[in-house]
C-alpha cells in the first residue's frame, strides 16, 4: 500500500475547484489545509472537500500546524513567488497555477530554490495534457514530416470578460498566450532564442490596453514559429487551443485545436508540384498524460511518490516564461529581443 500523502491548497478561488475535484480521485492523497486571505473562501472550499482540514489566511502556520508533503499554488501570480519559496522552505513539493511568476527575476529565484530545496517545483500547462495535443505530438515525433522548419498558430478568439482584465496591459500576452507558447514548445520540441513582437489595440476593443499580438520567435535548430492572436476578434472563433501548422521537409500538418488533425507527405517529387499522400493520425498510446487539470495533477502526485520528474517541472517551464516576458519586451521597445533564462 502506498504511503498517504498529504497537501495544503494555497488560493481558494474559482480556479481551486476544479484541484479539489481532481485530489478527490487520487487514492492515498488527502488535501489537509486551506489558505486564503479571505478566509470565507478558505473555508468554502474545505467544507466542498468535506473532513477535517485547518483553514486559515497565514500559509506558515497551515503548514506548521499539517506538515504537509505538496502545496497546491491556486493564487494570483504575484502571490507565486512569495508562497512558492515558503512552501519549498518548509520541505514541501509545489505545483503552481501558470505562469510560473510574474517576473524572471522571481522565476529564476523559485528555480533556485527550488534545486536547492531538492523538491519538485512544477507549472500547471494543463493543455500539455489535452488528448489531441498528445496525438499531434506522437505524430511528429514519429519523424514522419522530417526536420521541422515552420510552426504558426493563430488564436482568435473575441472574449468579453469584464473585470480586472479589460484594464491589463499585455493582457493577451501575459494571460493567455503563455498556454500557446508553451504548446508551441511542446509541439516542436523546440526552445525559444530571439522574438520580434507586435501588440496593438484594435478600432472598437472593450480593452484599455493593447488585445492583440503578433510575434516572430527564432528557435533552436533553426524553427521560425509565429503567433497572431487577439482576444477582439469577433466571429469565426479558433479554439482555445488555437489554429496550428506544422512544416517539416517532407510534409504538413494541421490541427484546429479539436480532434481535426490532417498531415500530408510527399508521395512523389521532380514534377513542378509534388504529390502527396494522407498520414493516420493514431493516438498517443500514453493514455497516462491526458485529461488536462486532472491528468496534470495525478502525474505530478505520482512523480512526488515515485522520484520521477514531471513534463512541466520549473527548469523547463521558465523557458515558456521567457517566450512571454521577451515578446513584452519586443512590443515595449519595438526591438528584437534575445531570450534567456
Amino acid at each position: 500500500m502506498a504511503t498517504p500523502l498529504r497537501a495544503v491548497l494555497a488560493g481558494c478561488g474559482g480556479m481551486s475547484k476544479g484541484w479539489i475535484e481532481a485530489s478527490q480521485l487520487i487514492p492515498d492523497f488527502e488535501l489537509v489545509g486551506f489558505v486564503d486571505i479571505q478566509e470565507a473562501a478558505a473555508q468554502k472550499r474545505a467544507a466542498e472537500y468535506g473532513g477535517s482540514t485547518a483553514v486559515g489566511t497565514d500559509l506558515i502556520s497551515v503548514l506548521k500546524q499539517t506538515k504537509p508533503d505538496i502545496v497546491f499554488d491556486c493564487s494570483i501570480p504575484e502571490a507565486h513567488f512569495n508562497i512558492t519559496m515558503t512552501a519549498l522552505e518548509h520541505g514541501c513539493h509545489v505545483l503552481g497555477e501558470k505562469p510560473l511568476a510574474d517576473s524572471m527575476e522571481h522565476a529564476r529565484k523559485m528555480v533556485v530554490g527550488a534545486q536547492a530545496a531538492g523538491k519538485l517545483y512544477a507549472v500547471m500547462q494543463n493543455r500539455r495534457y489535452d488528448p489531441n495535443i498528445r496525438r499531434l505530438k506522437h505524430l511528429l515525433d514519429g519523424g514522419s514530416l522530417g526536420q521541422l522548419t515552420t510552426l504558426n498558430c493563430d488564436f482568435y478568439i473575441g472574449a468579453h470578460f469584464g473585470g480586472f482584465r479589460e484594464q491589463m496591459k499585455h493582457v493577451l500576452l501575459l494571460d493567455m498566450a503563455i498556454h500557446t507558447f508553451d504548446a508551441a514548445r511542446f509541439i516542436s520540441g523546440a526552445d525559444p532564442v530571439s522574438v520580434y513582437c507586435k501588440e496593438w489595440n484594435p478600432a472598437g476593443s472593450w480593452y484599455d490596453q493593447d488585445a492583440s499580438a503578433v510575434a516572430i520567435f527564432e528557435m533552436s535548430s533553426g524553427l521560425v514559429y509565429t503567433y497572431r492572436g487577439s482576444w477582439v476578434a469577433e466571429g469565426l472563433r479558433t479554439t482555445w487551443e488555437s489554429d496550428w501548422r506544422v512544416i517539416g521537409q517532407q510534409g504538413t500538418a494541421r490541427w484546429d485545436g479539436g480532434e481535426n488533425i490532417q498531415a500530408q507527405v510527399i508521395a512523389e517529387s521532380g514534377g513542378f508540384l509534388s504529390t502527396y499522400s494522407d498520414l493516420d493520425i493514431p493516438s498517443d498510446p500514453n493514455t497516462d498524460k491526458i485529461d488536462g487539470h486532472k491528468g496534470l495533477i495525478r502525474n505530478f502526485v505520482e512523480c512526488v511518490r515515485d522520484g520521477n520528474t514531471p513534463d512541466t517541472i520549473c527548469t523547463d517551464n521558465i523557458k515558456s516564461l521567457a517566450m512571454v516576458f521577451g515578446a513584452i519586451k519586443s512590443a515595449e521597445t519595438g526591438k528584437p529581443v534575445k531570450i534567456g533564462v
